[in-house]
């Protein structure tokens, strides 16, 4: 076992902080390994590393009793993402009233896996494929189904991060208590002036990594950054369909399975007898509902203003509940298919957080302040 030790700094060298991963690999992999991507695909391929170093040290075994750190795993053409490993979590342990039942995010394909691993950064572009990386632009103008398919092309167990994964660590978030601040004011943190990131070509996103530790999901230099703002992140497996909230079965959008449109991989939300949880939006209130009498609309709100009147555990671990009061939900329940945006972007203030979600984009939908990150599961039999 290696570790990789980065050094990063801005362009001008007035930053700099050393950020250490644990890669998996002998050390003369995890070396070479760093001098591939530093060299050939820092320098060739254009992507800026603003500086970045690396080097390679021993390191010992985690301690006893360590659940979640830090990993650098390796795609099929052997490049690393900087990956956060959460092990198996279950319901009660991430949201009010949640069963002792094994949280979602860890079963696929009716397997249950024991740890996933989520992009510490919102992911960006070399050379087609998408890295969890600091320092970098976030990869951005690229449809749902096109992040889908680049996480996809990385190899196997990759995919573009799911709902039910997002539900994951928002519980996290939510039951701890720490919920991550973020870039909510064009480079800056809305609440507080002095929490800021380095602002690349205007507009004010930053780059992936470049803010304090409360920009994190645990407020440590280890966190997942980025949640809160920044930019939009899409996400697989969740979407609202003619006023009917739909997801994938369990973590089953990690898999490459039928989502698109019409696809016939798509399961009703439901709530604890079994029922489809409708949204109704009427005279800008938003209430989840099994009832079948129920208004279609348009509406944005707080979290602490939502109106759940269905017991669904469902809702739960998809991270569907308030825990973040002041965060927004903003459903479009017209008729139609609307595909979930989550955590809001650089301009949206208090609105945003690691709960805020928006069901009102399309599929197709592209913009420069939308992106995503993506997730890794090992294989059972590795």
């Amino acid at each position: 076992m290696a570790k990789v030790i980065m050094t990063k700094r801005d362009n001008c060298g007035d930053y700099q902080e050393e950020i250490i991963y644990k890669a998996e690999g002998e050390e003369a992999f995890a070396q070479k390994m760093c001098e591939k991507f530093l060299n050939e695909y820092g320098n060739k391929s254009g992507i800026a590393i603003h500086g970045a170093t690396a080097k390679v040290a021993d390191m010992p075994e985690p301690a006893p009793g360590l659940k979640e750190d830090v990993v650098a795993i390796y795609d099929d053409v052997g490049i690393p993402s900087f990956m956060y490993r959460i092990t198996k979590k279950r319901n009660c342990e991430l949201f009010p009233g949640g069963s002792d039942k094994v949280h979602p995010a860890f079963i696929i394909g009716n397997k249950e896996y024991d740890e996933i691993y989520i992009s510490v950064y919102e992911n960006c572009n070399i050379n087609g494929k998408p890295y969890s990386l600091p320092m970098q632009k976030p990869w951005t103008n690229i449809t749902n189904d096109e992040a889908a398919r680049v996480c996809f092309s990385k190899g196997e167990g990759w995919h573009l991060m799911t709902r039910a994964e997002w539900g994951l660590v928002s519980g996290i978030c939510g039951m701890s208590g720490i919920l991550p601040h973020g870039n909510t004011n064009y480079g800056q943190y809305y609440a507080d002036g002095d929490e800021e990131g380095i602002i690349y070509e205007g507009g004010g996103i930053v780059l992936t990594g470049s803010g304090p530790e409360t920009w994190t999901h645990n407020h440590k230099k280890d966190g997942i950054h980025d949640l809160c703002g920044n930019v939009w992140e899409m996400v697989r497996g969740f979407r609202i369909k003619n006023s009917v909230l739909q997801a994938a079965n369990n973590n089953d959008a990690a898999l490459d399975i039928d989502l698109t449109a019409e696809g016939d991989d798509w399961r009703n939300v439901v709530d604890d007898r079994g029922k489809p949880i409708h949204v109704n939006v009427a005279d800008g209130e938003i209430t989840f509902t099994t009832d079948d009498d129920f208004s279609q609309g348009y509406a944005g709100v707080r979290w602490r203003n939502v109106s759940i009147a269905c017991a669904s555990e469902q809702l739960g671990e998809l991270g569907l509940w308030d825990g973040e009061e002041n965060a927004y939900l903003y459903v479009d329940s017209t008729d139609g298919e609307y595909v979930p945006l989550c955590g809001g972007s650089c301009n949206y203030t208090s609105n945003a957080g690691v709960f805020c979600v928006s069901l009102g984009y399309s599929r197709a939908y592209s913009i420069s302040y939308i992106g995503f990150r993506s997730a890794y599961y090992r294989k059972l039999n590795d």
